[in-house]
């Protein structure tokens, strides 16, 4: 893999951050975006247990999906304040995906403010949170609506992988899905790293970025990003989605979470074998191309 380091300023203006970083599509860290919210210092474990430890939310393991899994099923449910008990005593590889705390704690929203001097078309009604115990990975995935995020970490240091949306044949995308085939877990470890590049060749091809989010860090990941997280610390962070300025972009956002999905959902309740094998010969078909290129 070819990986850059994303920039990093503690401000920016508006011009400058759509000439540098939003027109082009490139990522970005603010470092000082969220330190005047009173999110800041104000959200801490003791403080959302106390809100929110009654409700029941969905869990997620490290376990990749296979051709049975319709895409964000969780894999257990249990109280917001059991699952905070359990990843403040150490490693615990669980994490909640896209948890709307604003739902059942609508004052949280007073906490921090929209940066809409940077970017238009906040979808105001689903800030998410995403939380995760030391261990917990997000596999590598682009987000299916296509919208621009601003992502908030908020205690502990999470590392990120990002790939343009360009790179999916080099990183073995799955037709018809917004996830890849390869298991980049622990990839920066040399005894525990599970990416298979015998398996996987193209993706040694794939260029990206790397960056380690710490408390108060916001990363501007532009739409269509493929992404991949591991918790290096348990911790939580916030996603604020802004839909594409083009009609095009928003139309595509909309076809893949409105008509994609429920077409592969409903081929991995019908044919799950047969689609998952289909799939992934057009996958290494696709990647074979991209090494062609590189021998040519």
């Amino acid at each position: 893999m070819n990986l850059q380091v994303v920039d990093r300023v503690d401000s920016i203006s508006p011009e400058e951050f759509r000439d540098r970083y939003y027109t082009p599509m490139k990522p970005l860290v603010i470092r000082g975006l969220s330190r005047q919210w009173p999110a800041f210092e104000k959200w801490t474990w003791d403080y959302f247990k106390s809100i929110v430890g009654d409700v029941n939310v969905g869990v997620y393991n490290n376990v990749k999906s296979d051709a049975y899994t319709p895409i964000n099923t969780a894999d257990g449910y249990m109280k917001f304040g059991e699952y905070i008990d359990m990843v403040r005593k150490g490693p615990a590889e669980w994490r909640i995906f896209l948890f709307n705390i604003f739902e059942h704690a609508p004052q949280l929203a007073r906490d921090f403010e929209w940066p809409e001097q940077l970017m238009k078309g906040f979808v105001k009604r689903y800030p998410m949170l995403f939380v995760g115990g030391k261990g917990s990975v997000t596999h590598m995935h682009f987000d299916i609506d296509l919208s621009h995020i601003v992502h908030t970490q908020f205690i502990g240091r999470k590392r990120v992988l990002l790939f343009p949306f360009e790179e999916q044949h080099k990183l073995y995308r799955k037709p018809w899905e917004v996830l890849s085939f390869v298991n980049f877990e622990k990839y920066f470890d040399e005894d525990e790293n599970k990416l298979d590049l015998e398996k996987y060749p193209a993706v040694r091809l794939a260029r990206g970025y790397e960056i380690i989010l710490e408390h108060g860090d916001t990363l501007f990941m532009p739409a269509g990003y493929w992404h991949h997280m591991e918790y290096l610390d348990s911790g939580f962070a916030m996603s604020l989605r802004a839909l594409q300025s083009s009609l095009t972009g928003k139309l595509r956002g909309i076809w893949y979470l409105m008509g994609m999905r429920n077409i592969d959902t409903l081929m991995k309740k019908t044919a799950p074998e047969w689609w998952f094998n289909r799939k992934m010969e057009k996958t290494l078909r696709a990647a074979h191309k991209e090494l062609e290129t590189l021998v040519q």
